[in-house]
């Protein structure tokens, strides 16, 4: 064999195995390497991202020692950056975070529906938890035909989400969203006789909703709402004004009154239960799952009138007759006047 054919044999050897050396390390790299965090961290992959965002959030945000990993991973199979959100536990590989990426395997989001006053506080919280705009979503909540698509109005489509905690993904569009709160609705009003109660009081489920709403804005005491319920279900079958202070909140725009005076019950708006009768158009609040079963299994009593307590520990006073309130009044008012509440 000739020197030079010796020569070039041994340096084409040397480079395969130098590149075979690069490839094994690179590989060990790739498969043993560890991102540098000691919890949980998330990359939120957004659809206009390049694979250059992606290796930036790898590098600030899972604290990447090396993108080695992803060059070789790279070079084994393509790369398109798929939307969402994906979790970096601590002691992973870039190998198997590459792998989720590649593949859009999501980590979900626990999400949870709030008892909020309005939607736009819904909306808001939404955008916090979720790839949507705040005011995008509000918009849609809004809008009559948006709600109409769901069987609401804007008005009542409060009606539609249950205070609980869903798993989505954080790329949930609003329409996915809306859906997915309608088939746990659904369940919801399936589950535990609910429409059944509901039928036997001859109340649809928006009307529930609505008192329960009602219930939740007058006492956050548990035990007290099936009686709370109890009374104002009286007034509404008697046709005797509701007279719920927190309607008129609501009508006021004004959540922070404490104490409600003539000049506020002037106010002229469908949810002033004290110049109408029956219920207001509609919630005025999302309630709380315990707000609605006290509708639903509410207490049996002849109470028709309900007064703060004096002590201010968020309980009421009841009475069967305008005069006993009058009198349970009379200690409520006595008792905001000495802590000089106006």
């Amino acid at each position: 064999m000739k020197k030079t054919t010796k020569i070039v044999l041994w340096s084409f050897g040397a480079t395969v195995a130098a590149a075979a050396l690069f490839a094994l390390w690179s590989w060990k790299s790739l498969m043993s390497t560890p991102f540098d965090i000691t919890e949980t961290t998330y990359l939120y992959i957004r659809p206009m991202d390049k694979e250059d965002d992606v290796k930036q959030q790898l590098r600030e945000v899972a604290k990447a020692r090396s993108l080695r990993g992803w060059t070789v991973a790279r070079w084994l199979s393509e790369f398109h950056p798929r939307t969402g959100r994906y979790a970096v536990e601590p002691g992973e590989t870039m190998f198997s975070v590459y792998r989720k990426l590649k593949h859009g395997k999501q980590a979900p989001v626990r999400f949870t529906v709030p008892s909020v006053r309005r939607l736009e506080k819904l909306a808001g919280v939404m955008a916090q938890k979720l790839m949507l705009d705040s005011a995008d979503v509000a918009f849609a909540f809004s809008d009559s035909i948006f709600a109409r698509n769901y069987g609401y109005t804007p008005t009542t489509l409060p009606a539609l989400f249950i205070p609980n905690t869903y798993e989505l993904y954080w790329n949930t569009s609003l329409e996915a969203f809306m859906e997915r709160m309608q088939r746990e609705n659904k369940a919801f009003w399936n589950d535990e006789g609910r429409n059944e109660a509901a039928q036997q009081m001859g109340l649809s489920h928006e009307e529930v909703i609505t008192l329960a709403s009602i219930i939740d804005e007058e006492t956050a005491n548990n035990p007290e709402k099936p009686r709370v319920a109890g009374m104002y279900l009286n007034r509404l079958r008697i046709d005797m004004p509701l007279q719920a202070d927190p309607t008129v909140k609501f009508a006021l725009h004004n959540d922070t009154l404490r104490r409600i005076l003539n000049v506020h019950l002037r106010i002229d708006s469908p949810y002033n239960t004290y110049r109408n009768t029956g219920l207001p158009p509609g919630p005025i609040r999302i309630p709380s799952v315990a707000g609605i079963d006290a509708v639903l299994h509410h207490e049996s009593h002849d109470y028709l009138y309900m007064c703060a307590k004096e002590d201010f520990s968020g309980t009421h006073n009841f009475a069967h007759s305008y005069a006993d309130h009058q009198k349970n009044a009379r200690r409520y008012q006595q008792a905001l006047n000495r802590r000089g509440i106006r």
